[in-house]
């Protein structure tokens, strides 16, 4: 449980103690919730205007229809409707819907398990959630509402893949994929864990070749990484992720003459360091690079083929763990240096990633970590060729790599070069000598999009013998998933091949015998584009409306998990550029601000999820308590981006909380005097009513504070807890003064209005009960009086020797005399002179007092 958690409740049960017997009032939300739910429907409130003058499009990630909603999604899309409500309250034209990430994996495994179909399971579920949502208040445009299985979705997401086709970024090339034998299909890097497939942690993951479709992200990848500066309302965390992933690197290709083979035969290695060239004391390749198994001599062949089979069971991200071990293997290999003219050992290594330049890498052990541990171990050359400044290294004592900054040595004919002037020098010389050239690499790969699954996107492509591969014309979209296919279990290839009627088809061009491509897309490419279906969901002939985009882009909010830093939050970046380039967006970036909500812990801090079977369902607690006290209670436990740990007595407190909240405003609008309270006249107020209001403005302004900054909706409730407490020490509603009963009335106006956002249907009741003649959140943000904030005493810094050490209240009209006589009264001054007199006090009237000593 988090520090702010425990604070949160502490604070709930604290104020429950102090309370008044009367306080057990009846109070049952649930009688009037629906209630408001159906006028808001009513209303229209949560329709998007159709011009809008002053847009906020407000988008939480959609969600995959595996179950009934559960309180992960409940404290997603509840913080995104805060922050919808709230921008509605401030006058903005409000675009917020929903929609259902329907394709996948899920879906189709648990209609195996089941015996229905997928679709058939899929839309069961979307029912039910819908349900659920709708049941919440959540405020979305169901009208917009988007399903990605359904043809209407999908035909687009179609359209998408061929208008990537035709721009040359959709290709089919072959390459090495995890597959996953009991699912029957590839995985994505991110789904391997430990060597085995995420969904089944006892099937240790297989590499296949096969050949896939892939589309050509790297092409961006100069833009992908340029732009992210312009993401200044980004997690920082996520854009770092983002970077790196992309990873661009300068540097240069390097030649290695093959010793034993032809004249023309090399090995080319990138490295961002070619001035340590002359450092360089053995070579490594990747377990896949095609020269492996070639460069592998006699001796050496049995140890090398069984190390390059230990390492395809292991996931990219595990051979990248900087942590590990570093082990290797010697090929019996030797290259020729391009510069030195020496013999340098081949090695074959799993550190090294055949897809990361070229897949294979000069071993520079005194200026590289991992070369260095590698070079201990297996007892090879460390030769230092950049001396720091004022050092003298030598390679045979180093305990770890040298940082490699100071002034090149042992590098003929550059010694006494600066680094890093000595990276394009020798780049320049390279080039010169034909052994290499500066060369720009990424780590980012194109994105692999087959999946060998029913359940998914048809690929719209045609396979002809005599005209090749050949794209569906764009009027015969969508090409449909066949419905109520009687064999989806995966035998290892498409379950669409055997679907004769799907499968084969005439060839669009020579009207020859042809057949579709049977493997559906990645989900990820359904997500990609969502955020633009919403705009015109509706257009059969578009995927959206060009003048809908330019209306309603950029995505002002997205809220949803950090997890998906590198897959979908890159990928709908990409898709933004694309369409960006294609002509048919004005903007390259496709959300302004994100926003990572927490996880949901159960009690022993594992995440909710339905396959770990610990998932609590929000309708459970709504049949008890209705809606918005287990939504306060959610947004209570602890800060927006912070895991919490779900705990039902946490929400004993915040029922308490709104029972006196609406036992206060009860008795406050059924008081004679509330129909003509007037203004609040601050000069005639008690001491206790003038604290109660300000902390009144207080909770106001630090709710706003919240809303428009770090989304710590904890600390706003806390803060109206507070006020709670401050007006209910004055007394019943019934035994406060004429002269301070006109702050109750302000109270009830302004909370009512300003806890909208976090308590819709608890607001709007308290709102009309007051007298509101419209929707609460018609009515507007209120606003907080800055003089009301003002305290009748001002915080007075005491200074020893001008160092801070004790702050004082007191009145802004304290005199000299009066500021210094408190000062050293005080225990905790006197403390610390410790029966010293001071030499000197200096005094600032309204500002501070200096003890000299």
């Amino acid at each position: 449980m988090s520090n702010d958690q425990q604070q949160n409740q502490d604070l709930g049960q604290d104020h429950d103690q102090d309370q008044d017997q009367d306080d057990s009032r009846s109070f049952d939300p649930r009688t009037f919730e629906p209630k408001w739910r159906e006028y808001w429907h009513e209303q229209g409130l949560d329709r998007t205007p159709e011009n809008p003058s002053n847009k906020f499009y407000m988008l939480e990630m959609f969600a995959y229809p595996s179950g009934d909603i559960h309180m992960g999604h409940f404290r997603n899309y509840t913080i995104g409707d805060v922050v919808a409500r709230y921008q509605k309250m401030l006058g903005k034209d409000v675009l917020h819907p929903f929609g259902w990430d329907a394709f996948g994996l899920p879906a189709e495994n648990a209609a195996i398990k089941h015996g229905i179909q997928p679709g058939e399971w899929t839309l069961s579920n979307i029912e039910k959630s819908r349900s659920s949502l709708q049941q919440m208040g959540i405020s979305y445009d169901w009208d917009r509402e988007l399903v990605t299985c359904r043809e209407d979705y999908y035909k687009h997401t179609q359209w998408m893949f061929l208008l990537l086709y035709e721009r040359g970024l959709a290709y089919r090339r072959n390459a090495e994929v995890n597959w996953c034998p009991i699912d029957q299909t590839v995985l994505a890097n991110e789904h391997v864990v430990g060597g085995c497939c995420w969904r089944h942690p006892d099937t240790p993951v297989e590499k296949r070749t096969l050949e896939q479709w892939f589309f050509r992200i790297t092409d961006y990848a100069d833009r992908l990484l340029d732009n992210l500066d312009q993401l200044d309302q980004w997690p920082e965390g996520t854009v770092k992720q983002q970077r790196s992933w992309i990873g661009r690197s300068e540097g240069a290709e390097i030649d290695y003459r093959l010793e034993g083979l032809a004249e023309s035969d090399t090995l080319t290695v990138f490295t961002t360091r070619p001035d340590t060239l002359w450092g360089a004391t053995f070579l490594v390749l990747a377990p896949e690079h095609p020269l492996t198994a070639r460069l592998t001599t006699d001796s050496q062949r049995e140890e090398v083929e069984a190390y390059v089979a230990q390492a395809r069971s292991k996931t990219e991200i595990e051979r990248m763990d900087a942590t590990r071990d570093k082990d290797g293997v010697f090929s019996g290999s030797y290259a020729k240096h391009p510069v030195t003219g020496e013999a340098v050992p081949i090695w074959v290594a799993d550190y090294v990633l055949a897809g990361y330049g070229t897949g294979s890498i000069m071993g520079v052990p005194a200026h590289d970590q991992r070369d260095f541990e590698f070079a201990r171990k297996y007892d090879l050359e460390v030769r230092v060729v950049v001396q720091p400044e004022g050092a003298r290294l030598d390679g045979a004592t180093l305990d770890e790599a040298a940082p490699g900054t100071g002034k090149l040595v042992a590098s003929p004919p550059f010694d006494g070069t600066e680094v890093p002037q000595g990276i394009p020098d020798v780049i320049r010389y390279l080039e010169e000598q034909g052994v290499g050239r500066g060369k720009i690499q990424y780590r980012l790969r194109d994105w692999l999009i087959s999946r060998q699954r029913y359940w998914g996107c048809p690929i719209p492509m045609i396979h002809c013998d005599q005209c090749g591969v050949v794209p569906v014309p764009l009027d015969q979209l969508p090409v449909e998933l066949p419905k109520n296919v009687e064999n989806f279990v995966p035998s290892g290839r498409s379950p669409l091949e055997d679907v004769k009627e799907f499968f084969e088809v005439e060839c669009p061009q020579c009207g020859g015998a042809a057949h579709r491509d049977a493997d559906t897309m990645d989900t990820f490419v359904d997500s990609s584009w969502y955020h633009l279906r919403f705009l015109d969901p509706h257009n059969t002939e578009e995927p959206f409306d060009r003048a809908e985009a330019a209306k309603w882009l950029p995505v002002d909010y997205y809220i949803g998990g950090d997890e998906h830093a590198t897959g979908h939050l890159l990928y709908f970046r990409f898709f933004t550029q694309v369409l960006h380039d294609a002509g048919w967006l004005d903007i390259e970036e496709p959300v302004v601000r994100l926003f990572h909500h927490g996880m949901v812990m159960d009690d022993k801090g594992e995440v909710m999820s339905k396959s770990k079977g610990n998932v609590v369902a929000p309708a459970e607690l709504f049949a008890r308590d209705g809606v918005d006290i287990p939504r306060l209670a959610m947004l209570f436990f602890a800060p927006s981006a912070d895991e919490i740990l779900w705990n039902e007595k946490g929400i004993d407190g915040v029922r308490r909380f709104v029972q006196r909240l609406w036992s206060l405003f009860e008795e406050t609008v059924a008081d004679a005097r509330y129909a003509a309270a007037g203004e609040v006249r601050p000069d005639a107020l008690s001491a206790e009513a003038k604290e109660g209001r300000r902390l009144l403005h207080w909770a106001v302004e630090r709710t706003e504070t919240s809303l428009e900054g770090d989304l710590n909706f904890n600390t706003a409730i806390a803060a109206f807890m507070e006020m709670m407490n401050a007006l209910r020490k004055v007394g019943a509603p019934a035994t406060w003064s004429d002269d301070d009963f006109p702050v109750l009335a302000e109270a009830v106006k302004m909370t009512s209005r300003a806890m909208a956002p976090l308590a819709p249907h608890l607001s709007e009741e308290i709102w009309h009960r007051a007298g509101g003649a419209e929707s609460v959140f018609i009515a507007g943000w209120p606003t907080v009086d800055p003089e009301a904030l003002k305290r009748d005493e001002v915080e007075i810094p005491v200074q020893f020797n001008g160092k801070l050490r004790v702050r004082l209240h007191l009145s802004p009209k304290a005199t000299r005399e009066e500021m210094e006589i408190a000062a050293l009264a005080d225990v905790r001054v006197q403390e610390i002179l410790d029966g010293q007199e001071p030499k000197r006090v200096i005094v600032v009237p309204g500002r501070l007092v200096n003890l000299v000593v």
